[in-house]
């Protein structure tokens, strides 16, 4: 009896539930129906898209999948060293670096080592053994400097302002620089509290908007600069000229990045695109150039450079004459060269591409003005652009270095994977995006401990090149130690490519 009456109502139960999905079908076949009419018409009257008139509806498949190709391109059909900006096998090692994880690989190489510009290092019969010194000492910055700065850290973390990147992202590269012992660049956008937060040494950028420590007209702050310089974390000041992705161009910040901190930060009205001039107002020619560094070193007691891209030599030529003819002391501390191939989150298409030279170009000629200038000893170099995996690095000390930086492969430390969404706020890894909800996945705590183990494992690396080829660390490699692979296959030594002047003064 009860067994019956179950089964009826059961029975009830099951045909008004397909009773119930039958109608919500219907309801939703019809408002499919009607949403492809929708955009049928839509397509077929409007006029901005000759694609979509011609081909209603369907032609709307050809923008969902022009969109989703660098997702797929990226993940199932580019080859490991195909990718760019960087590939693979490039994001790989520094994935497994930031992770402490085995960095070594079986079988043999699948770098193409006949590719035109593949970099050879010219290993030694009898290499150094692991146990002997890799840093050789401190490197002071900074001589004539009431406060120089000394560090035997020999790759750090180069500008990336808060606004550019998120919260979290600073909070993580400031403790992660300071368990690393490197040091942070704040980028053009300011001191934030966030990169004082984990106590490391920070290079504090002066861009062409001087965000940070500028008047209420804009101009350069005396005050502002030395209430910046108080900060005993802050070691030096890099004047940026231009960076490598928009040389010509001011930073980009759009205004949905700029939030009420930021503003304040900046000194800039709240959500409006923040665009700094296309060069520093005070500076049109090497003499004002040096009257600002000059102005800078004298404000704040620390050590003062430079960075720009470098596509031509005669300007600094005549930038060391001047400084042979007032003095070295009236110098640059330092000159940090960005490769044409840098980074940026925002920069136009047409700079990007096509405007200043890269690094392998203009590094060695850059050493090669200051050594026959007799101003090599005095001006540190600092080479930027590019470099995330140790093989770049290592060719940096070789062609004149005395310290690499890195900005996007620090991004990767953090977890970038190259989404290209860094101008959008929507950064599905919250690095480069304000949104809250994006940022929950960046854990500060962990990523820091990720950003030291990348730099801790870079330095090892290129050390470990340093000792393959005969010398005991880094800032001992020269131009004789690499070899560059030529259009025919066969490879010819750096300093042929590059030779160096004839005074060969390279200490």
């Amino acid at each position: 009896m009860i067994d019956s009456i179950f089964s009826e109502r059961f029975t009830a139960f099951l045909l008004k539930s397909i009773e119930l999905l039958g109608a919500i079908f219907v309801v939703a076949i019809w408002l499919l129906i009607i949403v492809t009419i929708t955009l049928y018409v839509k397509d077929r009257v409007q006029k901005e898209s000759t694609i979509l008139r011609n081909y209603p509806l369907i032609g709307r498949f050809r923008f969902l999948f022009e969109k989703m190709g660098e997702f797929f391109r990226q993940y199932f059909f580019a080859m490991d060293r195909e990718e760019l900006p960087f590939n693979r096998a490039q994001r790989s090692w520094v994935y497994r670096a930031a992770k402490n994880l085995d960095s070594t690989i079986a079988f043999g190489s699948t770098k193409d080592l006949h590719q035109p510009g593949a970099i050879i290092f010219v290993n030694c019969p009898f290499p150094k053994l692991d146990n002997e010194n890799a840093s050789l000492g401190p490197m002071m910055i900074g001589p004539y400097c009431d406060k120089p700065y000394s560090t035997s850290s020999v790759f750090n973390i180069s500008g990336m302002s808060y606004g550019a990147i998120s919260r979290p992202a600073v909070t993580a590269l400031s403790h992660g620089a300071k368990k690393a012992g490197c040091w942070f660049n704040t980028g053009e956008g300011g001191l934030s509290p966030h990169h004082l937060k984990g106590g490391c040494d920070l290079v504090f950028q002066i861009g062409t908007a001087k965000y940070g420590v500028r008047d209420k007209s804009g101009h350069l702050s005396n005050e502002k600069l030395i209430e910046v310089a108080a900060h005993p974390q802050i070691k030096m000041f890099e004047l940026k000229l231009s960076q490598g992705a928009k040389p010509g161009k001011g930073g980009i910040l759009p205004g949905i990045k700029v939030t009420p901190e930021i503003a304040k930060i900046r000194g800039i009205p709240e959500g409006e695109d923040s665009i700094s001039p296309n060069r520093h107002v005070e500076v049109d020619s090497p003499a004002e150039l040096l009257d600002l560094i000059g102005r800078i070193r004298q404000v704040t007691g620390k050590p003062v450079g430079f960075k720009t891209v470098v596509s031509s030599w005669g300007w600094l030529h005549e930038l060391c004459e001047l400084i042979n003819q007032r003095g070295e002391e009236s110098a640059p501390d330092f000159i940090t060269v960005d490769g044409g191939d840098g980074g940026s989150g925002a920069a136009p298409m047409s700079l990007i591409d096509n405007v200043g030279l890269p690094l392998n170009e203009s590094l060695p000629a850059v050493e090669n003005v200051l050594i026959t200038h007799n101003l090599r000893k005095r001006i540190r170099i600092i080479a930027s652009g590019k470099r995330i995996n140790p093989t770049e690095v290592a060719w940096a000390f070789c062609s004149g270095a005395d310290f690499v930086t890195s900005a996007r492969g620090f991004m990767f430390a953090l977890g970038c994977i190259q989404a290209l969404q860094c101008n959008k706020n929507t950064c599905p890894t919250g690095i480069t995006t304000h949104d809250k909800d994006l940022q929950r996945g960046l854990d500060p705590r962990n990523k820091s401990n990720r950003v030291a183990n990348y730099q801790k494992n870079m330095v090892k690396e290129i050390a470990t090149i340093a000792h393959s080829c005969g010398v005991a660390g880094p800032r001992r490699l020269t131009r004789q130690h690499a070899r560059i692979v030529m259009a025919n296959g066969l490879s010819i030594p750096l300093d042929e490519l590059h030779p160096y002047p004839e005074t060969n003064d390279v200490t």
